[in-house]
């Protein structure tokens, strides 16, 4: 049986952006597709006996937004199966519980009271530092949203939280029938004392020279299981974060490993995929290296 793929829906323009997303990624891997919205309103207003014809106010709003978006997704495509329901509990919880039995978590980059385009919500961030499977976080410019740019950029960081990301990119090229862009970055020695410029171009052409290796070690399995699949390997001069926010621009979908650290909040993620999760362009995929 196929795993669902999950989004959690709020009502907000950034949710509805998510549930679009979302509608046609499940259409491309043939998943169900399951909305949840999360709501504490029986811890505030208590459970109504079932005989009366009196129900919360909280409790219609999150029907009513489960059936919009449920409404929504089919009319969209009809042919994606589409469940939904309301879960009495916090958002961050209810989607970190649905994590280990679904294909994929979705949500937008804001929740209701959000200003369109600025700093990530807070659920979204506590999601994807946490989620035991791969989280999307639907932002970005409608465009690259709408899938038109035709590239799916990967960002290969260390051997340990790279390989899944890499799997996942792949496929996601691959039902996408797009070119996968793999993006190594490497600093320039320009900050190291040297004797001579020649030495320091050396070390350069060195340092590039190794990266272009990493990214064939990093992309031969999956290149052997996807031959199809056009992949393009890019070491970039400068440093990580910056490297793929400025790739993002030109892709439809960036995905990068979830290198999880423990902080005085507990569980954080690292500063490519903070800043990505932020600022990028398209939509971002975090995934998580299984232990």
């Amino acid at each position: 049986m196929d795993l669902p793929l999950v989004v959690g829906v709020d009502g907000s323009d950034s949710s509805l952006a998510a549930v679009d997303w979302a509608v046609d990624e499940a259409a491309r891997h043939g998943l169900p597709l399951r909305l949840a919205h999360a709501s504490l309103w029986e811890s505030y207003e208590g459970v109504q006996p079932s005989f009366t014809r009196d129900r919360p106010a909280d409790k219609v709003m999150a029907e009513h937004i489960v059936a919009s978006c449920v409404e929504r997704a089919r009319h969209r495509n009809p042919e994606v199966k589409v469940s939904g329901g309301v879960l009495a509990e916090d958002a961050v919880s209810a989607l970190l519980r649905a994590g280990p039995e679904a294909f994929a978590l979705v949500t937008g980059s804001r929740g209701r009271g959000g200003i369109a385009g600025m700093l990530l919500g807070s659920v979204s961030l506590a999601v994807a530092a946490r989620a035991v499977c791969p989280v999307v976080v639907v932002r970005g410019a409608d465009p690259n949203r709408r899938e038109a740019l035709g590239r799916v950029v990967v960002g290969v960081g260390d051997a340990t939280g790279s390989a899944a990301a890499v799997r996942f990119a792949v496929r996601e090229a691959e039902v996408r029938g797009c070119a996968l862009t793999a993006v190594r970055a490497w600093c320039h020695p320009s900050q190291e004392p040297v004797d001579h410029m020649l030495i320091a171009d050396d070390a350069a052409r060195l340092r590039e020279e190794r990266a272009s290796t990493y990214l064939d070690d990093a992309l031969r399995e999956a290149a052997r299981k996807h031959p199809q699949v056009d992949v393009r390997r890019q070491p970039l001069e400068g440093p990580a974060h910056r490297v793929l926010l400025r790739a993002s621009a030109e892709a439809d979908l960036i995905v990068v490993g979830a290198q999880r650290r423990h902080g005085y909040f507990g569980l954080q993620l690292g500063r490519v995929a903070h800043t990505l999760l932020h600022h990028s362009d398209c939509p971002v995929a975090v995934v998580p290296q299984p232990a």
